[in-house]
This record gives C-alpha cells, structure tokens and sequence, in this order.
C-alpha cells in the first residue's frame, strides 16, 4: 500500500537566504508498483488491439504500442517514489507559495517562485515524517 511522507526542506533564493518548507511525496511499496505496473502494460496493449482494426497505421501503431507498454510497465515498476509538491514561504517575496513538482522530480531542486517567479532550490534537510 502506498503511503505518503512529508519532508523539511528549505527554499534557498540566489543570495543566499532561506526559508523553510516542505515537500509532500508518495512511496510505492512492490505490490502497489506491480499493480501500477501492470495497468499501464495492459493500457498499451488494449490500444494495440484497438490499432488492429485501422487500416494501414496498424502497421506501426500495433508495434509501438506493444513497446511502448512494456517500456512504461517497468519505468512504473522502477518508480518506487512520485513526488507531490512542496510548500513554504518564499524567501524573496516572503509568500506562503505551493510548487508544483513533477513525480520524477529528485531534491535539491531549481525552480521558481509561482509569485513572484524568483529562482529557489528546494534543499532537503536530515529528517522527515511518514503518515
């Protein structure tokens, strides 16, 4: 079952200063990767079957849906951590702020300010709670 962590970290500005927030991901265990795995190698391969029946672009849509299934269901497999987001108070315009953060993404991280769109790097600090 998967379950989410939240950790401290601390958005760092250009000069220096900083301010503390935190970053809110999701941890995978085997059976929920399996799962997630799975549904996105069988998504792939009912759209292969769709593609079978339009004429001429099955020709490269059933192959590359094939491959593409099998390649998605193991970078799913692989992905044992998605990130949610992060927030804290921006350091230049001293804002609560929520940044938006790609699953994929890893900290320290660059990135702007939705406000006032200044560079910050999102810094892990040592601890962080699971719930």
């Amino acid at each position: 079952m998967s379950r989410t962590d939240t950790r401290d970290i601390q958005l760092q500005d250009n000069e220096g200063n900083t301010k503390p927030g935190n970053v809110e991901s999701t941890l995978f265990d085997s059976a929920d990767r399996l799962k997630r795995a799975v549904v996105r190698l069988f998504a792939f391969w009912a759209a292969a079957f769709v593609a079978i029946f339009i004429p001429l672009a099955h020709f490269v849509l059933v192959p590359a849906f094939l491959i593409t299934g099998i390649v998605m269901a193991i970078g799913a497999y692989r992905t044992q951590q998605a990130m949610n987001g992060a927030q804290g108070v921006c350091p230049v315009c001293q804002d609560d702020i929520n940044i938006v953060l790609e699953a994929s993404d890893q900290l320290p991280k660059w990135t702007y300010c939705p406000d006032c769109n200044a560079p910050l790097q999102l810094i892990p600090t040592d601890h962080g709670t699971s719930s």
